[in-house]
C-alpha cells in the first residue's frame, strides 16, 4: 500500500488498509510519503525505486495507491516495479464489484469502470504501444479510435439498460407516494452501522459485515412507528473522496435519499473524535452534493455500547454542538431506539389541519372512504345535502384531497 499526502493533510493509511482488506487483499507492506505530487511517479523518484525494491523483496503481486493516479503514472510505476498498480478509485471499484448483488448495482459498477476507462482510453492505448506493462497488456493491438469507440458503445448499452431499471424505480416511488406513506432513509459513512439499525427498526436480517460497503443496493421495508406506517430504506454508504464517476453511477440509488421525508444520518460514535467529525462532515457534504440538503435530518450517534461512561460523556459534550437532532443509540443492542423513534415521529408528524365541504353523492362518499384510509379524520358532519369534514394529513395528501374536492364541486380551507 502506498499513500502520498501533503504536509497539512492527515494520514489516511488506516482507511486504505480497511479498503484493501475489504477487497480481499493480504497486505505485506506499506509506504507513506509527505511530498508534493510528482508528475512521473506521483511519489518521488527515490521513493519509487525504494518501492520497487520493497515489492521485489516481499513478492508483492499488486501495488495499491491511496491516491488517484494518472494513466502515465500507473504505466511508469508498473514499468519500474514489474507489478500491476491500481489507484484508490480502482480499489473501491473492486470492492463494489465483490459486494454487488443486484443487476442494477452490477450495471452501475460497469458504468463507473467504463467511464474511468473512457477517460483514460486514448492515453492507455498510446502507452501500451510503447511497451506493454502489467495492467496494460492486450491494449497495444488496438487502434486508439477503435478502442475508444468500443468502450463508448458499451457505455451506451449499459446506460440504456439502467434507464429501463430507473423507470421501474420511478413507478415504484410514485406508487409509494400515492399510498401516502412517509419515506425515511438511512444514510451515513460506510461501516457506521446503517444496516444494523435497519434490521433493528424493521425486524429484518439484511447482511451486516464489519468490512466496508456491505450495502450497495437499496432495501425498503414497511415499518410501524407508534401505530403509523412508514417506509424505511437502507442505502449505500458514503466515503471520503468518493470518485465523481461512482457518485454519478450510483445516482439512481442515491435518489432514494433525495426523495425522503426524513434522513437518519448514522455516525459511528466509538471512533476517535477527529474521525467522527471528519466522517460527519463528509456525510453532510455528500448529502448536499446529491441534492438532499433541504430534508430533515436526525443524527443517530451509534455504537455507544463500545464507550465507557467517561468517553460517552466527553463525546456527547463535543458532538451536541456539531450535529442537529442528535440521538445516542446502540443499533446492535437496541439502546435508545424508542427515543430515536419518538424524534422520528415528531419530525414526520407534519400534518396540516384542514376542512372541506362537499355535496352529498356517491362520488363524494367513495372519496370520503379513501380519506379515512389516508388521513387523520377528526370530525364528520352529515347534512341533508352536504358533508363537512375536519382532518389532519401530510402536505402531499392534503394537496390530493384539495384537488379532488374542487373537482367534486366542494369547498376547501385550512384551519
Amino acid at each position: 500500500m502506498v499513500h502520498r499526502r501533503g504536509s497539512s493533510e492527515k494520514s489516511s493509511m488506516e482507511e486504505l488498509r480497511s479498503l484493501a482488506k475489504a477487497a480481499g487483499y493480504e497486505i505485506v507492506g506499506s509506504v507513506e510519503q509527505v511530498k508534493v505530487a510528482s508528475p512521473r511517479y506521483h511519489i518521488g523518484s527515490g521513493k519509487a525505486k525504494e518501492l520497487a525494491e520493497m515489492a521485489a523483496e516481499l513478492g508483492a503481486e499488486k501495488i495499491i495507491f491511496g491516491n488517484e493516479l494518472k494513466a502515465v503514472q500507473v504505466y511508469n510505476l508498473a514499468k519500474l516495479t514489474g507489478v500491476e498498480v491500481i489507484d484508490r478509485f480502482q480499489l473501491i471499484l473492486e470492492i463494489f464489484l465483490r459486494r454487488a448483488s443486484t443487476k442494477e448495482a452490477k450495471l452501475q459498477i460497469d458504468l463507473a469502470r467504463l467511464g474511468y476507462e473512457l477517460a483514460n482510453a486514448k492515453e492507455k492505448v498510446r502507452l501500451a504501444k510503447m511497451g506493454e506493462q502489467p495492467g496494460f497488456q492486450g491494449l497495444g493491438k488496438y487502434e486508439v479510435d477503435v478502442y475508444y469507440e468500443t468502450v463508448r458503445r458499451q457505455v451506451h448499452t449499459i446506460r440504456r439498460k439502467l434507464r429501463s431499471i430507473r423507470k421501474r424505480r420511478e413507478l415504484h416511488r410514485d406508487r409509494r407516494r400515492e399510498l401516502g406513506f412517509p419515506l425515511v432513509s438511512l444514510a451515513g459513512y460506510t461501516n457506521s452501522g446503517k444496516s444494523t439499525l435497519f434490521n433493528s427498526l424493521a425486524d429484518e436480517n439484511v447482511p451486516v459485515d464489519p468490512s466496508l460497503f456491505t450495502t450497495l443496493s437499496t432495501t425498503t421495508r414497511m415499518v410501524e412507528l407508534f401505530g403509523e406506517k412508514i417506509l424505511l430504506t437502507d442505502t449505500v454508504g458514503f466515503i471520503d473522496r468518493l470518485p465523481l464517476t461512482l457518485i454519478e453511477a450510483f445516482r439512481s440509488t442515491l435518489e432514494e435519499t433525495i426523495f425522503s421525508d426524513l434522513i437518519i444520518l448514522v455516525v459511528d460514535m466509538s471512533e476517535p473524535q477527529d474521525e467522527i467529525e471528519r466522517k460527519l462532515s463528509v456525510s453532510l457534504e455528500t448529502i448536499r452534493e446529491i441534492g438532499a440538503a433541504g430534508i430533515f435530518i436526525i443524527t443517530a450517534l451509534n455504537k455507544i455500547d463500545l464507550l465507557s461512561t467517561e468517553e460517552y460523556e466527553k463525546r456527547m459534550e463535543n458532538l451536541m454542538n456539531l450535529s442537529l437532532n442528535a440521538v445516542p443509540i446502540s443499533a446492535l443492542y437496541r439502546m435508545n431506539l424508542n427515543q430515536l423513534k419518538e424524534k422520528m415521529a415528531r419530525l414526520l408528524k407534519r400534518h396540516m389541519e384542514s376542512s372541506f365541504t362537499v355535496p352529498m353523492n356517491a362520488d363524494s362518499l367513495a372519496f370520503l372512504s379513501w380519506i379515512f384510509d389516508h388521513a387523520d379524520v377528526h370530525k364528520v358532519t352529515y347534512g341533508e345535502e352536504r358533508v363537512n369534514v375536519c382532518l389532519g394529513a401530510p402536505p402531499q395528501i392534503v394537496d390530493k384531497i384539495r384537488d379532488r374536492i374542487e373537482k367534486l364541486g366542494g369547498t376547501f380551507g385550512y384551519e
